[in-house]
């Protein structure tokens, strides 16, 4: 496919699980009705950030991706609608709990799952309490013509992520997110440096990059939208402030980003035989 049209919700949730689905459906609909053929939601939107604070009364949320009441009413949706949806949600495996996404299609059906691979700790964003690391790798898929892949919110920070799913053919990244302020520190703002790592992942990787953030004041942690689409070159086609709710839609010229990634190399001049280090773990 030449040209794919893609979508990134931004909003704010609450503790009303049915309500945030119905949102998110809402602007799912909003955007499939613009012509979108790729709708990716914030992460983890079926509730507030839980990750705020350890509580083993949470574990009981996660579902397996069957009965996750986000994935079944993804599928439902993507089945009326004819479009992908890559759904984040809390995932439950026998004893095992991780951060995941369903890659759900146009059938309605789960294409794969994946489970996100770096696991952030630190005030506020207490994930390892919660999420094993993935044991999937990293993935991507054959979706709407092309293939697309997909990274968890501190995945997209790591340029190794990008290339991976690069290297597996990946013709368009995508990133859903949840991330705002810093409880240990009031005075640092990361959202430029969140988009600037994304965008840094297009320039190089000449590709396009699709992020999805919620906003909202959650218990005194403020989540900062800025949801964005760039182009190959980094070039932003589409973004949300702080505080809109919404939909951002975009239509990606695939044929053109695959050509000047031709151009400009870097998978040509790449060198691997000296990139061991990179695998070491010290």
């Amino acid at each position: 496919m030449t040209n794919l049209t893609v979508a990134a919700l931004q909003l704010a949730f609450t503790d009303d699980t049915a309500e945030n689905i119905r949102n998110v459906s809402d602007l799912v609909r909003e955007a499939a009705g613009k012509g979108a053929q790729v709708v990716l939601p914030p992460e983890l939107f079926e509730g507030p950030y839980f990750c705020r604070v350890e509580d083993e009364e949470l574990f009981a949320t996660a579902r397996p991706a069957a009965e996750h009441p986000s994935v079944t009413a993804m599928q439902a949706l993507a089945s009326e609608l004819g479009i992908w949806i890559p759904t984040s949600f809390f995932e439950a495996d026998g004893p095992h709990h991780y951060n995941s996404l369903a890659m759900i299609g146009p059938d309605g059906a789960i294409a794969g799952v994946y489970r996100k691979s770096h696991i952030p700790d630190g005030p506020g964003y207490e994930e390892k309490f919660y999420f094993r690391p993935g044991n999937t790798g990293f993935k991507t898929w054959p979706a709407a013509g092309t293939s697309i892949g997909v990274g968890v919110c501190w995945d997209q920070w790591y340029p190794e992520t990008a290339r991976a799913m690069m290297l597996m053919g990946a013709q368009i990244l995508f990133y859903p997110t949840a991330i705002g302020t810093e409880p240990h520190d009031p005075e640092l703002d990361t959202s430029r440096l969140w988009r600037r790592a994304m965008i840094g992942h297009a320039v190089s990787n000449v590709v396009p990059v699709v992020a999805a953030n919620r906003i909202g004041n959650e218990h005194g942690q403020i989540f900062y939208g800025h949801s964005f689409i760039c182009d190959e070159r980094g070039d932003i086609l589409a973004e949300f402030g702080r505080d809109e709710t919404g939909v951002l839609v975009a239509t990606l010229d695939l044929a053109a980003a695959k050509k000047h990634r031709a151009a400009f190399g870097f998978f040509r001049d790449r060198r691997p035989e000296l990139y061991g280090r990179l695998t070491e773990d010290k």
